[in-house]
């Protein structure tokens, strides 16, 4: 069972937020049903790079590159919320997840919803784990993903220097 350790990236999160608060004179309280949304909005980006709803279609998954970039950008929502409403889990563990990538995706919408209604600890928790549940659905590793989120952060440093 991959273990999956986010305390770096908590706080690597938590320094973009407090830059683009800053620079955007919002916060955490201002922005989180924007960033609820950013999130539902990247998780259907990252959807329509894995093509696995497009039944009608035999053009196979988008390249590792641009799958894993889509997956950065939803884990940096999870990321911010998880900051925001001041989790205590650092650390998960990649557990059951459904047979298929629609399925999936279904149930991270699902559990995004409960956590848009209740705002809580545990509704985050379970949202992020189906999040992370993707991963070996993928054919991905951790690291592949933690590259990447890293990789994302610095393109989005760049962005708010340069007035995104």
């Amino acid at each position: 069972m991959t273990l999956i350790e986010l305390e770096e990236l908590f706080k690597a999160q938590a320094k973009l937020d407090a830059y683009i608060a800053n620079s955007h004179q919002v916060s955490y309280e201002t922005t989180r049903s924007k960033r609820i949304m950013a999130l539902i909005v990247e998780i259907g980006e990252l959807a329509n790079t894995t093509r696995c709803f497009k039944y009608w279609s035999n053009k196979g998954m988008d390249k590792k590159e641009i799958v894993l970039d889509e997956y950065a950008d939803g884990l940096h929502f999870f990321l911010s919320l998880g900051v925001d409403i001041k989790t205590s889990k650092m650390n998960y563990h990649l557990t059951k997840h459904l047979d298929d990538l629609t399925s999936q995706f279904h149930l991270i919408y699902h559990n995004i919803d409960v956590f848009y209604k209740k705002q809580d600890e545990k509704s985050y928790i379970r949202a992020f784990q189906s999040f992370l549940n993707l991963l070996p659905l993928l054919g991905y590793r951790w690291k592949s993903l933690k590259d990447a989120y890293f990789k994302k952060l610095e393109v989005n440093y760049q962005r708010q220097q340069n007035n995104y």
